[in-house]
């Protein structure tokens, strides 16, 4: 029996060539409703949980995003940005807000896509209903320019400025990426690098950050169904 993955990267690019199915699959993946009640933290098995259940945050997002890539025959790379969920775009009600301004540094996942000899920026994080409160959601992408980052990186004060950094220059080594890093953009060539990264980030966060933390995620899932309906 085939996996769920299988069965919908055959639906999502069935008749279509590489450059259409490279556009279905993102519209796809973005318009699974963002969510961060389910964690989905191992790379293997998150591709699966989310089709399964229709829900998850940038990282499962992005990790089924560079399965179904690569079966189309590009290069990916996973691209994490540093940044703060105190976003001032975001129309966050009122005590909403007060808990993002007391949270930690969070670690954004998105992918870099090998198109047309361009690592290109590529985000499917927001869902669309959610541009009714502010979100950058990514639309009418003509699959080979960069997206707009999902948040506001760390050293950017806006989304927009480090997208023209992709290049084609040579690499310094067979294992570096062909593109610089800016804005504290770190490239993984897999996931257990990302995952390793991340939790290197993260290890050391006291138990109070990680109650303020869980507090933001459930009132942020509470914010985003009232969005959607």
């Amino acid at each position: 029996m085939a996996s769920l993955v299988t069965a919908r990267f055959q639906e999502w690019s069935e008749g279509l060539d590489p450059h259409q199915s490279l556009i279905s699959v993102f519209e796809h993946i973005r318009d699974i409703p963002f969510s961060l009640a389910v964690p989905m933290t191992d790379p293997i098995t998150a591709p699966e949980q989310i089709l399964e259940l229709r829900k998850g945050s940038c990282g499962p997002k992005h990790y089924l995003l560079a399965d179904m890539y690569r079966r189309l025959g590009f290069e990916v790379v996973f691209a994490t940005f540093s940044f703060h969920w105190d976003d001032p775009d975001l129309q966050y009600p009122q005590e909403l807000r007060r808990l993002a301004t007391d949270l930690p540094v969070s670690y954004h996942l998105a992918c870099r896509v090998k198109i047309m000899n361009r690592w290109v920026l590529v985000d499917a994080t927001w869902d669309r209903p959610l541009k009714l409160a502010g979100f950058p959601v990514n639309e009418h992408w003509d699959g080979r320019s960069d997206m707009r980052c999902a948040v506001k990186p760390l050293g950017s004060g806006v989304r927009a400025g480090f997208y023209e950094t992709a290049s084609t220059e040579l690499r310094q080594s067979d294992h570096e990426p062909e593109f610089r890093h800016p804005d504290g953009e770190q490239d993984h060539e897999n996931a257990t690098d990302r995952v390793r990264f991340c939790h290197e980030k993260t290890v050391k966060q006291t138990s109070d950050e990680i109650e303020r933390i869980h507090r933001f995620h459930c009132g942020f899932e509470t914010w985003l169904a009232s969005i959607r309906r």
